[in-house]
């Protein structure tokens, strides 16, 4: 069984002010024996008050820390000058499943100067568990532009596209240890995070639309188990961002035609508050 976690960590910050790692890989801990985590909004070298809260720390060393026999790949969307180091925020995948081919996609950044945005990126490693490699990216897409979240969803399904036609048509790149190496590409892949979108959204929608040239397309893990149940909400649970900002489900976990049969379980952690989102497990069988 392959245990999966995905989870917008806020910098580790709970909902009682406090900034903890620790508490946090310990709590994800307790939802599953994952292997394999992926989470959102890691930072490093963001101070309160850049980030309400935060201490100085390199959070992405500090994942690496907590989970001994785990492989750390993370991707910055942020990066930015900081004096004695740079300053940066992003998302990481912790695999303790071998990792193969390692990419980091800096997503569309359109012009849309009368909305707040910044740099978004998807982190994509390949990883070869017991029923062959599968391609998970973590990715955390715009909140405040629409017109920049359609085009990230476009990008992640074009990324999609080019290594499933990858897959069906191996390069016939170098056999030795160079950088012409042809790895391998997995057909099947898993695509999750905050998508700061609601189900039923148009771009939603987009994501799960089928291809016309033989890709396979993705589905959303939680309706293959629940069918029409709504997903709970996964942001806003127990405090609202805004004023008047009902809860949403926006943290997803995608799956492509080759894994979505085989997805056996995924629930919704509502009671946690160590972030201000809660986290998804998803179990799928080998």
């Amino acid at each position: 069984m392959l245990r999966l976690v995905t989870w917008n960590v806020q910098w580790f910050l709970g909902l009682d002010g406090r900034v903890d790692p620790s508490r946090v890989i310990a709590h994800a801990r307790t939802l599953a024996d994952f292997d394999v985590l992926c989470v959102q909004e890691l930072a490093d070298h963001y101070p309160d008050p850049m980030l309400a809260g935060n201490d100085d720390r390199d959070q992405f060393a500090e994942l690496e820390r907590l989970l001994p026999g785990y492989e750390i790949v993370a991707g910055f969307g942020a990066d930015h000058p900081g004096g004695e180091r740079r300053r940066r925020f992003g998302n990481a995948i912790a695999s303790r499943l071998p990792v193969r081919q390692v990419r980091r996609h800096a997503l569309p950044w359109p012009v849309d100067p009368a909305r707040p945005s910044m740099q978004r990126v998807a982190v994509e490693a390949t990883l070869s568990g017991p029923s062959g490699e599968v391609r998970v990216t973590t990715t955390h897409l715009e909140y405040y532009s629409r017109t920049q979240r359609a085009a990230q969803v476009a990008r992640l399904r074009d990324l999609h596209a080019e290594a499933h036609g990858r897959a069906r048509a191996p390069s016939a790149g170098g056999d030795d240890d160079g950088p012409f190496r042809a790895w391998p590409e997995a057909r099947a892949a898993i695509v999750a995070g905050d998508f700061n979108l609601p189900a039923g959204d148009a771009e939603y929608l987009a994501m799960l639309a089928p291809y016309d040239d033989g890709t396979s397309r993705f589905h959303d893990a939680w309706t293959r188990v629940h069918g029409t149940r709504p997903q709970p909400p996964t942001f806003c649970v127990h405090r609202p961002f805004a004023p008047g900002l009902p809860p949403v489900a926006c943290d997803f976990v995608f799956v492509s035609d080759e894994i979505a049969p085989r997805v056996r379980a995924i629930e919704v952690d509502s009671r946690t508050q160590l972030s201000d989102h809660q986290p998804v497990v998803v179990e799928i069988a080998d």
